[in-house]
C-alpha cells in the first residue's frame, strides 16, 4: 500500500508539471500559422528514432514500451510502464541570403500503462498533438507612407488520453484511445509606422481556446513465422470529430516610444468576447508492416494519410490540403543477452520519414523531410524494475527557397526515461 501510495503521488506530480509545461512549448515556424500549427505526432522517443514507425509496432527488446499511436499495441504489455520525455529543436529559417537560428526546449510527453490481465492493459497520458509559433515582418504602404506589419502567434493543442488495448484470440489485437484535445492559439497583427504622427499604430489580437473529444482505433494482427520470427500488419485510425472553440478578438490603436519600445493604447475599435464556434478535424488513416526476429532486430514501413481539405474552423473552409506520409525503419540489438559488453546489449535505430503537409502556398506545396536516428539504453535493474534511457536525433527540412518562401533546417532531439516494475500489485510485505 504504501508503495502504490508514493507511486501515486508521485504521477499526480508529474502529470501536474506535465500540463504546465506542455502550454508552455514554443516554436518558431511560419508555417505553423496554418491550421492547427505544424502536427507533431504521437510519437515516442523510441518510435522516432525509426523514423516515426508505429503502426505495427508492439514490443521488442525484452521491454514494455507504450505505443499512443497505435493503441493495439498496449495488450503486449506485461508489466507497469512509465516513459517520460523531453526534447529540444535547433531551427534555421533561411529565406533568400538571409538567415535566422533559434533553439527550443521542453517537456514532450508523460505516459503510463498498467496491465489488466496477460493479454490487455490499460494506458493514459498527455503528449503534444501541435506546436503553433512563429514571428516575422513584412513591409507595405497606407497612403504613401511606409508601415510594417508585424505577425506573432504562440500556443498550441496537447492530447490527455486514456487508451485500453486487447487482444482477441492468438492473433489479434485489438485497442483504442478516448483524448481530449485543448490548447490555445494566440496570434497578433501589428501595423507599426515610423515617425509619422498623423497615423496611430494599430493592433488585432486573437485568442482561440481549443477543446473537445477524438476516438482513436487500433489493430495489430501478429503472425509466427517461426519460433523467434513474425510478420505484423497494423492499421489506426483517428475518427471525424468536433472540437469546441472559444474566441476572443480586439483591435486597438497606439503608440510606441520610440526611446524605450513602452507601449501606451489610445483607443480600442473593436473588442468580441468568448464567441463560441466549432472546429471539424478530418479522419486519418495508418497502414503499416513490420518484420520482426524476437530480441535481434525490427524493420518495417508505415504510410499514413487525412482528409484535410475537409477542416473547418467556425463554418469556414480555409483551405488546407490532404496529407500523406511514408515512414521507413527499423532497430537492431546485437545482443540482448551482452552483459559483459555494454555496446552489443544496446538498441540502434534508424528511418527515414516524408510528410506532406496540409499547407500550399504560391502553389507550392510544403513538405517535410528528415533522416532519424536513436539509441536504446539499458540501465542497472533489480529483479522486478528494469530501466532505460532512449535518446533519438532527427536531421531535417520544412519548405522551399522557391518563389521567395522560407526554408526550415531543424535538428530535434528527443530523450525519454523508461521504467517497467510492478507497480499497483499487492505485495505480501511493505
Amino acid at each position: 500500500m504504501i508503495k502504490t501510495q508514493k507511486y501515486l503521488l508521485m504521477v499526480t506530480l508529474m502529470v501536474a508539471f506535465t500540463f504546465t509545461a506542455l502550454a508552455q512549448s514554443t516554436i518558431n515556424s511560419p508555417y505553423s500559422k496554418f491550421g492547427l500549427g505544424n502536427l507533431t505526432g504521437t510519437y515516442m522517443p523510441q518510435n522516432k528514432g525509426m523514423g516515426n514507425l508505429s503502426a505495427a509496432v508492439s514490443y521488442f527488446g525484452g521491454y514494455s514500451n507504450i505505443n499512443s499511436n497505435n493503441p493495439a499495441s498496449y495488450s503486449k504489455i506485461r508489466l507497469t510502464t512509465f516513459d517520460i520525455g523531453v526534447g529540444s529543436n535547433i531551427q534555421t529559417l533561411k529565406k533568400g541570403s538571409d538567415s535566422e537560428n533559434s533553439f527550443n526546449a521542453m517537456l514532450k510527453h508523460l505516459v503510463i500503462a498498467v496491465p489488466v490481465n496477460k493479454k490487455s492493459a490499460v494506458s493514459f497520458g498527455l503528449i503534444p498533438y501541435s506546436n503553433f509559433g512563429y514571428t516575422f515582418t513584412t513591409p507595405g504602404k497606407v497612403e504613401d507612407i511606409d508601415v510594417d506589419y508585424f505577425y506573432r502567434g504562440e500556443g498550441g493543442v496537447s492530447k490527455a488520453y486514456l487508451g485500453y488495448g486487447f487482444g482477441l484470440g492468438k492473433n489479434l489485437n485489438l485497442g483504442f484511445n478516448m483524448s481530449y484535445l485543448f490548447g490555445s492559439l494566440k496570434e497578433a497583427r501589428s501595423a507599426q509606422y515610423q515617425n509619422v504622427a498623423s497615423f496611430f499604430n494599430s493592433r488585432t489580437e486573437n485568442r482561440n481556446g481549443i477543446g473537445g473529444l477524438t476516438l482513436d482505433l487500433g489493430l495489430q494482427y501478429i503472425a509466427a513465422l517461426s519460433s523467434k520470427t513474425s510478420l505484423t500488419i497494423g492499421y489506426n485510425t483517428s475518427l471525424k470529430s468536433s472540437l469546441n472553440t472559444n474566441t476572443t478578438n480586439s483591435t486597438f490603436t497606439y503608440i510606441t516610444n520610440i526611446s524605450t519600445g513602452d507601449e501606451f493604447k489610445i483607443d480600442t475599435i473593436s473588442s468580441v468576447l468568448d464567441r463560441e464556434g466549432k472546429i471539424n478535424l478530418p479522419a486519418s488513416h495508418t497502414l503499416g508492416i513490420s518484420l520482426m526476429k524476437e530480441n535481434k532486430w525490427l524493420i518495417g514501413a508505415d504510410f499514413r494519410m487525412s482528409n484535410w481539405s475537409n477542416y473547418r474552423i467556425n463554418g469556414n473552409n480555409p483551405n488546407l490540403n490532404n496529407t500523406w506520409g511514408v515512414s521507413v525503419g527499423g532497430v537492431i540489438v546485437p545482443n540482448i543477452n551482452a552483459v559483459t559488453n555494454y555496446l552489443k546489449l544496446m538498441d540502434y535505430r534508424f528511418g527515414v520519414n516524408y510528410d506532406k503537409s496540409y499547407v500550399k502556398i504560391n502553389n507550392n506545396e510544403i513538405d517535410v523531410k528528415s533522416i532519424n536516428v536513436g539509441l536504446g539504453l539499458p540501465l542497472v535493474s533489480n529483479r522486478s524494475a528494469f530501466y532505460k534511457i532512449n535518446v533519438s536525433g532527427e536531421i531535417g527540412t520544412r519548405g522551399t527557397l522557391d518563389n521567395n518562401l522560407i526554408k526550415e533546417n531543424f535538428y530535434n532531439i528527443s530523450l525519454g526515461f523508461t521504467i517497467n516494475d510492478r507497480w499497483f500489485q499487492k505485495y505480501k510485505y511493505d
